[in-house]
């Protein structure tokens, strides 16, 4: 590079820097400028449940030669993308049929009907009406097809919207002139231009000039990807970019001037672009780098037509003489040449992506942010959504659900820009009305919202569950609210049991400090080196450590009474209790450490639900000789199991009300998943040991210590991926069967498993695509395990969407036939958890309904948010999850008796559940929960104070006080009564000095001789 292209790089870089910090009107880059830290949870982030504007257009598109056919037929000429196909897509047949639309018209009407469209975008055929492209005669059948259509549309009260040029150039435009690198098309196309305009104009009202002329100019004579395949020559691809541009320049102005006053139509180009996102959004040079990236791409198109009439700055400095350039006259005519910006998102801008201007930075589909841009880039203009949508595989018929979440995430996006960024835009045309040719992709891919067989005769259309979702979304005109109703106010009621859950807690063997087991007395050298110096030859008395001398029991109940909660849900550890897994060796300091656990929290008001057993998949939790002997494998592991719970019931159970047995048994396939005849043997003896331990307890304990024990099961709700598809349907329940029903129906119902699950495995197995057997019950068996728990028990964290999937294989995972699909305009956590509140409340129904009106208790809920401190995720989620709670108890009926958040602590290196980080630093949500607690739900306004609420704030503010400063309180105690001490015996002392002063002043005093002197 010369010295004199350095200095004016360096100077277009000093100048676009400065832009960006001053940031003047017009300039894009601001979007990417705004706060990067708003929450996910922020109002303007969510999904937004509401309507669009009452005269929004809705519509759907395609383009003649991808679902036309009839390439040769009727005197339609060759276009470039016909001889492309036999040059470049050798494996393609020909565009021959497809979707035959040029033959079956009434079934492209009736689609349309069927969807109910307000307009229909469609492009008419340049070789169609004009075989060699010269406008002399028109092909009459060519002509008959367009006014059949447009007839048919008027009809129904559709509105035509049509594309004069959609890619397929006549070929012998292309073999005479070379196509759009020869300006001689800019008049030619203005002629072709007149006659529709003469011919259609009377019914059309809105017209696109050209589609998407970047990816004409760019594949088409740049990548070669397109027709006609050229390639190699970047001075090539930006003639025919300013080709394009002055050719529907020209055409504007001719409508505008000559047809305009009498057919009052709107016209523009449709542009096309990609969305980018900065690296690091608080770095300047990859804000900088995005915003060269869309202006070489939407801007090189958008800067001449909707700004100043010229090519962005920024092209024009890097490309030099390889851009054209512009007369001033020529600025002018082409400046404003638009009467609304008709704007195309969809798969072709983005693909391939090793021909995308990404800049290194990373390319995003946020349409709502693109629309941003342009509004900030070019005045804030009337926008046309001209082309949106995506693709799925060539297999895919008419269950196209990954198109149902790609729809709705962008049509969301476009709502949200038009609600909270004032965004114009007046409609929106989904893309594409039926499956066709795919330009590159020829047939392998398919974005049709109706299905097309293109090797049968009569080519039906066919709706796709996207076409079902669209005109769900046509007929409500948005997007209502129908899974749940608005927030209610109410309260919990005064029993209710607000808690928190923490994993299993290990227990301290000695206390914290060495101060009540080491008789030594020590000195501190404070001069010195500053170290404790031990004194030989002198013991001192110690005491026995008491409970609170254990620093983790004293962390726990800070952090349990800085959150107001009155239940604390914990696990013990059976390996600290039970080393050998049996009664021949019990650890009496763990038992006596989860005693003082227990004792100090109910000192506190907090009373507590035992866990007995808590594995996870990365720690089974079984006593070693236990875990050798094959776990849960070997039915003596579920005996082991009876003696350690009824060790733990004599030991604790007169302070312990609710206890649970097992957490999340149905979650053991992570770890027992060699087989599936390995999960379901392991789970049979999880069921046996729970329904032991409950009948040990109901016979020995309950009379006494009158407690209640359930196991708690892992009940994620669940939903169909596709509501439009019964497969989904019953893949959705299919899925609670394995994951609740599993434990759920031998305990709560009928003690055996639930009919639906043995059926389907039995099925798999017949079919010979699983080994699969579930275990059977005994009579003696059943009538244990049946009716085994006092209260449901029900750890809910998330809502699946279920897509039914044949699996082969003989695991777990595998005879659910069911895989997950993640909903991309839900706000989720960073193990995906979605946030879905009201599949709380549904799971809940469900759970009623089928397993009875027991109480209930939400032992664990809660989602893991990345923020070390303020989570606002959790916050949010804690809310709606309650809000979903408490219409369950108010509004179903449900008996819901305590809420448990998940979880009080987190831990380093995983996933941060937590509202305490793993120093033990409150989060932001730990006052946003006891504020909840402290309100027991959701009070009405200017309601008045319940459950003794200020009463008993202010206790646990006490508590809260007394058990943080004990040290400091003990001290200041001690420092007080040896002040008062030390004040008495001076004021004693001096008392007594004064008397005796007084005595001997006495001895000095002359008598009168007949007085004695006496002295007391």
């Amino acid at each position: 590079m010369s010295s004199g292209e350095l200095q004016r790089s360096a100077i277009l870089s000093t100048l676009i820097l400065l832009r960006a910090v001053t940031g003047f009107p017009g300039d894009g880059r601001a979007v990417w400028s705004r706060n990067p830290h708003v929450s996910p949870v922020n109002e303007s982030q969510l999904f937004l449940y509401d309507t669009f504007p009452k005269n929004f257009l809705w519509g759907v598109g395609t383009g003649a030669f991808q679902v036309e056919g009839s390439w040769e037929k009727d005197g339609k000429g060759p276009s470039i993308w016909d001889q492309f196909i036999h040059t470049h897509l050798r494996t393609v047949n020909s565009s021959e049929g497809a979707s035959d639309s040029y033959i079956f018209l009434e079934k492209d009407v009736t689609a349309l009907d069927f969807l109910g469209v307000s307009f229909y975008q469609f492009s008419i055929s340049w070789p169609r009406l004009f075989p060699d492209g010269i406008v002399a005669n028109a092909n009459a059948k060519g002509l008959q097809y367009y006014n059949a259509l447009l007839d048919a549309l008027v009809l129904r009260n559709i509105e035509p919207m049509v594309t004069l040029y959609y890619w397929d150039l006549p070929w012998a435009l292309q073999e005479k002139y070379g196509g759009w690198k020869n300006e001689s098309l800019v008049e030619i196309f203005n002629d072709y231009a007149t006659y529709c305009f003469k011919t259609f104009g009377d019914r059309v009202k809105y017209w696109i000039t050209i589609h998407n002329p970047y990816l004409v100019a760019w594949h088409g004579y740049g990548t070669g990807i397109h027709a006609p395949g050229e390639k190699g020559k970047v001075a090539d691809v930006y003639a025919v970019g300013h080709h394009l541009i002055k050719a529907h320049s020209k055409v504007w102005h001719n409508y505008n001037r000559n047809f305009r006053p009498h057919q009052k139509g709107h016209l523009s180009i449709t542009l096309g672009s990609h969305w980018i996102e900065p690296n690091k959004s608080e770095n300047t040079m990859d804000i900088l780098k995005c915003q060269q990236s869309m202006v070489s791409v939407l801007g090189w198109f958008a800067s001449p037509i909707y700004g100043d009439g010229d090519y962005p700055e920024v092209m024009k400095d890097k490309l030099l003489s390889l851009l054209p350039v512009f007369s001033e006259a020529e600025k002018s005519e082409v400046k404003g040449t638009a009467d609304f910006f008709a704007f195309s998102f969809g798969p072709n801008n983005f693909k391939p992506p090793n021909t995308m201007a990404k800049m290194g930075q990373n390319v995003s589909l946020n349409l709502r942010e693109v629309l941003n841009w342009i509004k900030l880039e070019y005045g804030d203009p009337q926008i046309l959504i001209a082309e949106n949508g995506w693709f799925t595989d060539s297999h895919v018929k008419t269950e196209d659900t990954t198109a149902i979440y790609m729809m709705k995430n962008f049509l969301n996006q476009v709502l949200q820009a038009i609600k909270f960024d004032g965004i114009h835009v007046f409609g929106y045309t989904a893309w594409s009305l039926l499956d066709g040719f795919e330009w590159q992709d020829a047939y392998l891919t398919r974005r049709g919202l109706f299905y097309v067989d293109f090797n049968s005769e009569q080519k039906e259309r066919k709706p796709k569950s996207s076409a079902r979702y669209y005109k769900q979304i046509i007929q409500e005109n948005g997007f209502l609210l129908k899974e749940s109703i608005p927030d209610v106010k109410g309260r919990f009621p005064c029993d209710f049991s607000w808690g928190v859950t923490e994993s299993v807690i290990k227990p301290e063997s000695v206390a914290s400090s060495p101060q009540f087991n080491d008789p030594h007395l020590y000195l501190w050298n404070v001069t010195g080196n500053r170290l404790l110096r031990r004194v030989e030859g002198v013991l001192l008395k110690t005491r026995s450590a008491q409970c609170t001398d254990f620093l983790s029991i004293k962390t726990q109940l800070e952090m349990l009474v800085r959150m107001k909660v009155t239940h604390y849900r914990f696990a013990l550890d059976w390996p600290s209790i039970l080393p050998t897994g049996n009664l021949s060796a019990v650890n009496r300091q763990a038992l006596r450490y989860y005693r003082c656990v227990v004792s100090e929290g109910l000192k506190l008001g907090i009373s507590p639900m035992v866990t007995l057993y808590y594995p996870t998949h990365a720690r089974l939790g079984l006593p070693a000789p236990l875990l050798h002997a094959g776990g849960w494998l070997h039915p003596a592991t579920a005996q082991a199991f009876q003696d350690y719970a009824g060790l733990c019931f004599r030991e604790l159970g007169d302070l312990v009300k609710l206890w649970i047995t097992i957490n999340e048994p149905n979650r053991l396939s992570h770890v027992y998943n060699r087989t599936s005849n390995d999960t379901y043997r392991a789970a049979h003896n999880l069921l046996l040991a729970h329904a032991r331990v409950w009948h040990l307890y109901d016979r020995r304990y309950r009379p006494s210590q009158r407690g209640a024990l359930s196991l708690s099961l892992h009940a994620d709700w669940a939903e169909p991926a596709n509501p439009f598809a019964e497969s989904h349907q019953q893949a959705a329940e299919r899925f609670l069967q394995f994951e609740i029903g599993w434990f759920a129906e031998p305990i709560f119902r009928g003690g055996d498993y639930p009919r639906a699950m043995r059926e389907h495995i039995a099925a798999r197995k017949a079919q010979g695509l699983s080994a699969s057997a579930l275990p059977r019950f005994t009579a003696e068996e059943s009538r244990l395990v049946r009716g085994a728990a006092d209260f449901h028990a029900l750890n809910h964290f998330t809502t699946r969407l279920v897509v039914h999937e044949s699996l082969r294989g003989s695991r777990y995972d595998a005879d659910r036939d069911a895989r997950f699909l993640q909903d991309i305009t839900c706000p989720s956590s960073p193990t995906r958890l979605a946030v879905v509140p009201w599949g709380q409340r549904r799971v809940l129904r469900w759970m009623r309904e089928r397993y009875g009106d027991l109480d209930v208790y939400i032992t664990a809920n809660g989602i893991d948010d990345p923020s070390p401190e303020n989570d606002g995720l959790r916050m949010y989620y804690l809310e709606k999850y309650l809000q979903e709670a408490l219409k369950a108890y108010l509004i179903d009926k449900v008996k819901i008796k305590g809420y448990y958040a998940f979880k009080l602590t987190e831990e380093k290196s995983k996933p941060r559940f937590g509202f305490f980080t793993p120093e033990f630093k409150a989060k932001s949500s730990t006052q946003f929960y006891n504020k909840l607690i402290s309100s027991s739900g959701f009070p009405p306004a200017n309601s008045s104070a319940g459950c003794s609420q200020i009463q008993r704030s202010t206790e646990c503010a006490i508590c809260l006080f007394l058990v943080q400063k004990k040290p400091l309180i003990f001290f200041s105690c001690c420092f007080f009564f040896t002040l008062v001490l030390l004040l008495s015996v001076t004021i004693l002392h001096k008392r007594k000095r004064r008397k005796f002063w007084q005595a001997e002043k006495l001895q000095h005093i002359p008598l009168r001789q007949d007085h004695k002197r006496v002295l007391s």
